[in-house]
């Protein structure tokens, strides 16, 4: 069994973190840190270990942010890959990977109010383990200074700084505090994008790509607008990020996206379209076939996906879409795809019996659907 995800916060983690702060500030009280930050560990979560770490921090170090600053900047270890490896601390002898999360959030939680400072602090911890959440309350605390800092962040030399610079501002970034500023309103966020959209890293562009996604949600034809902007003269890694950028919006058959991205109107017909059985129960595989015949003479690049429309307690239904081809139509061939879905039981949703349907969609409009009964 692998070992919990939590315990990459554990005592000789703590033990470490006091030892390398006492070296560098012979005042610091190690043995009421361990042992404030270690009490009934083990009854902890991960954000809650990390969260009682930050708070001994913060009753053991100076809450003058110049100060303790400095101090954990000297217990830093090597910097972290950009390439997917590891954030395992374990065998370094500074602070990386986990060990930053509490860190990071200590100094957001004292140099609020200092906040240049901090950004040096964080610029030097998010080289070991990303200071995407701890940048937050800065923004939402000064918008127009935090971006200004983020602009120069964007032209570092250093990956995991222009990253930050990307990931930190995304407005809907998971677990951590949301922008609403920027939610409504995602200009102040469009010149960093801009200036990392072409990073040589795909570890910076993929950021790029989530951050637009984000931007989606709630400005669908501002990012179609970029989108089709972006797409001109495009290289192949920009290709790539727009294509992950607009995701959500593909798969909800936003139009003016399927268009920037060369999707439009599907010319084909719908020539069968059929469930295998269509008594489900839960648990079980939902089958279904289709062919489609163009109805013109020229290739055309298709999106194909299909939507469940799963029904609600209210009984009304609601659709969950699913990828299924993205290629190219040829023209005088008809296209026969075979597909089967297992309706299974997952943490994340609740089933009801009852009537659902099945739809097909090609460029994000509907080709047709069929009805199934799910039994639980």
């Amino acid at each position: 069994m692998p070992e919990p995800f939590k315990n990459f916060f554990n005592i000789p983690l703590i033990e470490k973190m006091a030892g390398l702060i006492e070296a560098s500030d012979p005042n610091f009280n190690a043995k009421r840190f361990i042992s404030l930050a270690s009490a009934n560990f083990e009854a902890l979560e991960l954000k809650e270990r990390s969260n009682q770490i930050k708070d001994s921090l913060v009753a053991t170090l100076s809450n003058d942010v110049s100060v303790s600053g400095l101090i954990l900047v000297s217990t830093l270890g090597g910097e972290a890959s950009v390439d997917g490896g590891t954030t395992d601390a374990s065998d370094d002898p500074g602070m990386r990977g986990f060990a930053i999360m509490p860190m990071a959030d200590f100094i957001a939680e004292i140099g609020i109010n200092e906040p240049q400072q901090s950004f040096d602090v964080l610029e030097e911890m998010t080289k070991r383990f990303s200071a995407e959440f701890a940048v937050r309350p800065f923004i939402i605390n000064d918008p127009k200074g935090a971006m200004e800092r983020f602009a120069k962040w964007a032209k570092s030399e250093n990956a995991h700084v222009r990253r930050l610079a990307s990931e930190g501002c995304r407005p809907l970034l998971p677990w951590g505090l949301r922008l609403q500023d920027f939610v409504k309103d995602p200009a102040p966020i469009l010149p960093i994008l801009e200036e990392l959209k072409d990073d040589p890293t795909e570890y910076v562009r993929r950021s790029v790509a989530n951050n637009i996604n984000d931007i989606a949600k709630n400005q669908p034809d501002l990012v179609a607008e970029i989108a089709a902007k972006w797409l001109k003269g495009a290289s192949k890694n920009r290709e790539r990020l727009v294509r992950h950028a607009c995701r959500t919006l593909i798969k909800k058959g936003h139009k003016p996206t399927l268009k920037a991205l060369g999707y439009d109107d599907l010319n084909a017909d719908l020539v069968s379209f059929s469930l295998e059985n269509d008594q489900i129960k839960l648990g079980e595989a939902v089958n279904f076939s289709f062919a489609l015949k163009p109805t013109t003479n020229t290739t055309q690049p298709i999106i194909l996906d299909y939507a469940i429309h799963f029904k609600k307690a209210n009984g009304s239904t609601a659709p969950k879409v699913f990828k299924l081809k993205t290629g190219s139509l040829a023209a005088g061939e008809t296209l026969q795809i075979e597909k089967s879905h297992i309706i299974k039981k997952i943490t994340t949703m609740v089933f009801y019996e009852g009537e659902h349907q099945l739809e097909l969609l090609a460029n994000g409009k509907s080709l047709g659907s069929l009805p199934f009964h799910l039994s639980l």
